[in-house]
């Protein structure tokens, strides 16, 4: 079978490997053929050699969607045929985080397509305790955005987001679903932020009504007219980049809470000033939990959250170093990049 594999930053290695058998799953493991693959902003660091926690060489892929093949004797989520997506988070159980429930920060968290191998081939083996079922009727498409929807259910529900004033800065993917999210669960008001209009118009195509371009207008300005002398009580850091986050924490009203769900390719600078004096708390946010992926799955469809103006452009896997190149060459344009398997290259 097919494999991707990121050796070295901007390297990627295709390979024929054996293909995992059914006969060889465990009780509780079920054997997927994957059908979608989404690149993330996190894979993107990888691909620069930018990210942190990337160790090469690693096949690619964490956001995917695939169908059942082979199910282990007792696995009961599924059955064979079934559409389905998984988490990609490999913990340990026991650490201290793990035993408190909030095993999406295990002290040995490993994250396919990052510390351990991803889905970028075309079968792939997964514990049934992270795969998720997908209703019949949902798109392969947006099945594997589920992953990315869950990090925006995740970061949402971080801090109380109901009937307060939010900024979300960052209209790629994440950020237009956390504002999404934000929207869901009764924000009073979501404005968000990048410089790329056409992101901020595919915000507004999701039902994200306020907009603001930051290199034809000041955040300070743009919340004053909006939200008046209410200020805004939230604000979400889904940019990546100093002037982001100094800009959210200069802005916000005193008091409140910044949640941080971007990772920056170079730690930024804050001001102390702003934090301490203004009884600011960071807030990080980080993936998602097993209830993530069940919000993002119910909420997707029923329509609550709007998932297909995001998918802007499809590669064959054969083409993987072509999406990535893309990618570059269109930051203020690409959304969701998907890889279609299906697709001939």
């Amino acid at each position: 079978m097919r494999q991707a594999v990121l050796v070295a930053p901007k390297q990627i290695v295709f390979k024929e490997v054996a293909a995992p058998k059914a006969a060889d799953l465990n009780a509780r493991q079920v054997l997927i053929q994957v059908k979608r693959i989404g690149i993330c902003g996190s894979e993107i660091h990888s691909y620069h050699g930018l990210h942190p926690a990337t160790f090469y060489p690693v096949v690619q892929g964490h956001e995917y969607a695939g169908t059942v093949v082979a199910c282990g004797a007792e696995v009961t989520k599924c059955q064979v045929g079934d559409k389905v997506t998984a988490r990609p988070q490999l913990v340990c159980g026991t650490c201290n985080p793990c035993k408190r429930g909030q095993y999406n920060v295990c002290e040995h968290l490993r994250v396919q397509a990052f510390q351990a191998d991803g889905a970028a081939q075309d079968l792939f083996v997964v514990d049934e305790e992270r795969l998720v079922k997908l209703p019949d009727e949902m798109p392969l498409d947006w099945g594997a955005m589920i992953e990315p929807s869950a990090v925006g259910a995740h970061a949402s529900a971080r801090t109380e987001v109901k009937g307060k004033n939010v900024v979300v800065s960052g209209a790629g993917t994440i950020g237009n679903l956390v504002a999404q999210f934000c929207l869901a669960r009764g924000a009073k008001k979501v404005l968000i932020t990048d410089v790329s209009d056409l992101r901020l118009s595919k915000a507004r195509e999701c039902g994200i009504a306020h907009t603001l371009n930051v290199t034809k207008g000041s955040l300070k300005e743009a919340a004053a007219e909006l939200f008046g002398d209410e200020g805004f009580q939230v604000g979400f850091e889904v940019a990546g980049v100093e002037s982001s986050i100094r800009s959210l924490m200069e802005t916000i009203e005193k008091g409140s809470d910044i949640v941080v769900v971007a990772v920056f390719g170079k730690d930024p600078a804050l001001s102390m000033f702003h934090l301490g004096e203004h009884e600011l708390r960071l807030i990080g946010s980080m993936m998602y939990r097993h209830e993530d992926y069940l919000t993002a799955i119910d909420f997707a469809s029923r329509d609550v959250i709007h998932l297909s103006p995001l998918v802007s452009n499809r590669f064959a896997f054969e083409q993987y170093d072509e999406a990535y190149q893309f990618i570059d060459s269109h930051r203020e344009t690409a959304m969701k990049v998907l890889i279609d398997l299906d697709q001939k290259g």
